[in-house]
């Protein structure tokens, strides 16, 4: 049985990298796609933005599904629903048919996600759960910092004449064999002890709080993704206005189910923890912090110093290098060399340096993200109860998108408010100091993190085991 766990790792695995590098790897292809399926501004716009809209709308309703019909079950369905819209992605014949297939992409992300996490916690244990953890923090981190590069060698490199379509069609054959490795190498979890539910409880799905918390996140998440590019025209405003309401009567319905012996689609108790509070504020932050420093590489190096796609990737191969290094052997100084890396970038550019010299920047700011990612990420999870873990999996999985897209968002319109003036260093700059203290705010969790109080991992006896504490799990 403990080979076969290890043998399911990779299968989790793919799914995660995939899905976290199909929210950047068509960046550079829009271009193509623009020229060949002559659309417009709002429709390219779309297939960005529409995967990402779809995927962090989904993540809570998603990781309820799986505490309740199965994360297995969900796991597949996902995988499956991601297999056959990454085809419909590459097949598409028109700009509306791509918009469509790239929605279904990001509600099969979302389907996945959530399930990912809680098999990692339910099939390993102790030290085996600290390393399947750190080789999934290893695959969220190298998609993300490493898609702009792959979808810059695919459009590049055009295999088999099939130009932009190939960001999308090779997860096709991933997925595919993914998929028919699922039920012969995830076996089953391990029980994780449940508490008695009480007699008036009343298992199911809850609609009406699905309804509300997509309707919040979606009223949150498109102004953020649209509205800078738009200008941020009135609608932008009055969604964020309105998302407060709505999330508010979210909790309000939450907090009635729960009272009166329903079961919630989200346990709120899990937010007194202190640990995983704070916890989702520095995943946050690290995840705006790495969004927004791909989204100032790829304007900096091929706007702003003349490199082509190729090269820029080139560049950037540094950071992919740094982390999956560092990524190895994560530890407890992850931020301190996360903020190294960003003020030694800082001074690079502001030296007017050679794009050799970024790239060693870059490596420092790659092994400071290797060296936190993973146990950030366990240590947040440690306050979780086995019995919400697919909910509360979603409510990470959420955090991690939207701190995404508010890195992007922020860091860009400080970006080109200073970019008015004409200077690209000086944009630069501004935006770097965006993101410095980002990093900031990761280094005073580190620092004054409060610690756990509920244990989430089981042995076979029954007995709880705590989770070893996140920032040292990675430890020898």
């Amino acid at each position: 049985m403990t080979t076969r766990r290890w043998a399911a790792l990779p299968v989790l695995l793919v799914a995660v990298f995939v899905t976290t590098l199909d929210f950047f790897v068509a960046n550079l292809a829009v271009p193509s796609i623009r020229a060949d399926l002559r659309a417009g501004d709002a429709a390219v716009q779309f297939v960005v933005a529409g995967y990402g809209l779809a995927y962090a709308a989904g993540l809570i309703t998603s990781g309820r599904l799986g505490d309740l019909y199965g994360h297995g079950r969900m796991f597949r369905a996902g995988l499956a629903l991601f297999t056959l819209a990454s085809a419909g992605c590459g097949l598409a014949g028109d700009a509306a048919w791509l918009v469509a297939a790239r929605v279904a992409q990001g509600v099969a992300a979302a389907l996945l996600a959530p399930q990912v996490l809680t098999l990692l916690g339910d099939l390993y244990r102790g030290a085996d759960r600290a390393t399947a953890f750190r080789w999934y923090g290893t695959a969220v981190g190298l998609a993300g910092v490493s898609g702009q590069v792959i979808g810059g060698v695919l459009v590049a490199g055009d295999p088999l004449g099939l130009g932009w379509r190939a960001c999308f069609l090779v997860n096709v054959p991933l997925g595919a064999a993914a998929l028919a490795m699922t039920g012969r190498l995830l076996p089953r979890p391990l029980p994780p002890p449940r508490r008695a539910a009480p007699r008036t409880a009343r298992a199911g799905l809850d609609l009406g709080g699905a309804g509300l918390v997509t309707a919040g996140q979606v009223a949150i998440v498109l102004p953020l993704i649209e509205g800078r590019e738009q200008g941020w025209p009135p609608w932008a405003w009055w969604c964020l206005a309105a998302s407060g309401p709505i999330l508010a009567a979210f909790v309000r319905r939450q907090r009635r189910l729960a009272g009166s012996g329903r079961i919630p689609l989200l346990d709120l108790d899990v937010f007194a923890d202190r640990a995983f509070a704070w916890g989702l504020v520095a995943v946050a932050l690290l995840f705006g912090t790495s969004a927004g420093l791909s989204f100032v590489l790829a304007l900096y190096l091929q706007d702003g110093l003349g490199l082509d796609p190729l090269a820029a990737g080139a560049v950037c191969t540094a950071l992919n290098a740094g982390f999956f290094a560092a990524s190895l052997r994560p530890g407890r100084f992850g931020a301190p060399v996360l903020l190294l890396g960003l003020c030694l970038l800082y001074d690079v550019v502001a030296r007017a340096a050679q794009p050799y010299q970024v790239a060693m920047a870059l490596l420092v700011v790659g092994a400071g993200m290797g060296l936190i990612m993973s146990p950030l990420l366990s240590s947040v999870l440690s306050a979780v109860r086995p019995e919400r873990a697919g909910a509360t999996a979603g409510v990470l999985g959420t955090v991690q998108e939207t701190g995404g897209v508010l890195g992007c968002t922020i860091t860009g319109t400080v970006f080109f408010g200073t970019l008015a003036g004409g200077d690209w260093r000086s944009a630069t700059l501004a935006a770097l100091s965006v993101l410095v203290a980002g990093a900031l705010g990761v280094l005073a969790h580190a620092v004054l993190r409060p610690r756990a109080r509920t244990p989430v991992t089981a042995t076979s006896g029954g007995q709880h085991d705590r989770q070893p504490d996140g920032l040292e799990c990675g430890r020898p």
